[in-house]
């Protein structure tokens, strides 16, 4: 149990949250959900230990071992993939060591007979013997060989030192589980196993993460940290969207009878409660949504931006042809011989984890790269707009401030040039008052993301090219460009990691694997079947 008492943060001046009183109980799974630089992860380094919040106190019963999600990729190298995920119980690890040392001792002695028979007594207690087992099975069900275990962490990828610290933070049963962004650079496979096992797990859960479609699945409860209070709500992130929203919708409408807005919220209540009957989710968690009150309906103060795509003319029948276009990168073939066609109305979501592949394919159709072999043909009423994976080009060296910066890319009609244009359109993307002229190189990742869909909104193209648009977005950010695209009429491929934008968007899923593409028709879940079909 974690027991947050009026607890306040302050940085420089500036208040992140204050007054916080909360109650974390074991078996349940909290999202930590908040705009960028609300505080979530500052948040989550107060419940650690790892920062002192200016007022108030954490309360943890000291027998209770915290586990936390270390982001320090190199901070293991020096070990073994099998030392660096037991020291995720590192009193466990400690006596292991300590007792292996005495026995290599070639002076040993009755005393050291005695220490180590006390060692073998807590070693076995705290599930030793089978620790090695425990670390085979979670190495195992994230998707990594068991022949690394005695591998040093300094010769594993990237992605691999993500899992095995991911391994390292779910060892030994810890009573609390502290996850900061866990499925970051997880594939499929490994992101659905953890969902699974930390749905069955027992242990007070508590997770910051940009993925929906996780937060849906895993958690029971929303702790909603939002403009200065941080406040929990039951249900998962759905839930918790859908009724701010309605809550939101109600509070503009004055002329409703209160008796009425309490009768659409409570009938809401029933409809998702049924609704969840059908999920994943443990029927002891469901049980939670019982409890749930109109009164603690969340009623959120965030703003949302607005991205809504327009085409100037619609498709013809020819959208693109994409003909035996081959590419050697730095002496790999990240593209074989890749052909495929686009027909109207195609959302289509490229996937595999060769995120080489996925730009470079981008790159050559959007004419920025010349493929080695093959060829690509738009038709004659496409217009297109690309969002690359990388827009430094846009934003470095540029000393323009944003009014400016947006002027490039407006129509050439007299109003669209107007500043009360430029300035009313920054608006709804979330830039308002003195942040219009600030420039454009010192603006945040997130920023930077909002200018260039803008600027792909200006252009009124059928045809929308995006390459990882999400990266560097908020939750709210998020689910404004999912369902910006869900309701654009024209064409979009695309490449995500976010299981909810791709499944709610595409219709068509193709995957990029060793320079080869498969074409699948469908949705990103109906894919995610058949490849768990084709393994078993």
């Amino acid at each position: 149990m974690i027991t947050v008492n009026n607890v306040s943060m302050n940085f420089s001046g500036q208040t992140l949250f204050k007054d916080v009183e909360l109650k974390f109980v074991p078996g349940n799974c909290y999202g930590i959900i908040g705009a960028n630089g609300a505080g979530k992860s500052t948040f989550l380094r107060i419940l650690s230990g790892d920062l002192e919040p200016t007022t108030g106190e954490v309360i943890i019963p000291k027998e209770e071992r915290m586990s936390i999600l270390k982001q320090d990729h190199f901070q293991y190298d020096a070990y073994t993939v099998l030392d660096t995920v037991m020291m995720g119980n590192q009193r466990l690890y400690d006596v292991m060591k300590e007792k292996d040392a005495l026995y290599e001792k070639e002076d040993f002695t009755d005393e050291d007979g005695v220490k180590a028979s006390e060692l073998e007594a807590e070693f076995a207690e705290m599930g030793g013997w089978e620790a090695e087992s425990d670390v085979s099975r979670l190495i195992q069900g994230l998707g990594l060989s068991n022949d690394i275990l005695y591998s040093e962490m300094s010769s594993l990828t990237a992605k691999e030192k993500v899992k095995v610290l991911l391994a390292q933070a779910l060892f030994g049963k810890p009573d609390i589980i502290l996850l900061d962004e866990p499925t970051n650079h997880l594939d499929i496979q490994a992101i659905e196993w953890l969902e699974d096992f930390l749905m069955d797990c027992e242990s007070l859960i508590l997770v910051v993460s940009h993925d929906r479609h996780f937060l849906n699945t895993v958690c029971t409860n929303i702790v909603d940290v939002d403009y200065g209070h941080i406040k929990m709500y039951v249900g998962n992130y759905e839930f918790w969207y859908e009724s701010s929203q309605m809550v939101q919708r109600m509070m503009k409408d004055q002329n409703r009878k209160n008796e009425e807005k309490i009768k659409e919220l409570q009938l809401f209540i029933q409809r998702f409660s049924a609704n969840k009957s059908k999920s994943k989710q443990a029927t002891a968690r469901r049980k939670l949504l019982d409890k749930l009150t109109v009164e603690e309906m969340p009623a959120s103060s965030r703003r949302y931006p607005f991205v809504g795509f327009t085409m100037e003319r619609e498709c013809g029948k020819e959208i693109l042809a994409v003909e035996g276009i081959s590419k050697t990168l730095d002496g790999r073939k990240v593209l074989d011989n890749v052909s495929f066609r686009v027909n109207k109305g195609d959302k289509i979501a490229f996937v595999g984890e060769d995120e080489i592949a996925k730009s470079t394919l981008f790159k050559i159709v959007m004419g920025e790269m010349e493929p080695d072999e093959g060829t690509y043909k738009w038709g004659t009423t496409i217009t297109t707009s690309y969002f690359p994976l990388d827009n430094s080009a846009f934003f470095n060296d540029c000393d323009l401030n944003l009014v400016d910066w947006l002027a490039q890319f407006t129509p050439k009609i007299p109003e669209a040039n107007t500043e009360s244009f430029k300035r009313a359109f920054l608006g709804r993307m979330l830039f308002s008052g003195d942040d219009v002229f600030k420039p454009v190189k010192v603006l945040s990742g997130g920023e930077k993301v909002r200018c260039m869909l803008s600027r792909m909104m200006l252009y009124g193209s059928n045809v929308l090219v995006l390459d990882q648009p999400t990266n560097h977005l908020d939750l709210e950010s998020i689910t404004a460009v999912n369902n910006g695209l869900v309701d654009f009429k024209g064409v979009v491929l695309f490449a995500s990691h976010d299981h909810e934008f791709v499944q709610t968007i595409a219709n068509r899923i193709m995957v990029l694997e060793d320079g080869k593409l498969t074409d699948r028709l469908g949705t990103y879940e109906d894919y995610i079947a058949s490849m768990a079909n084709t393994a078993e």
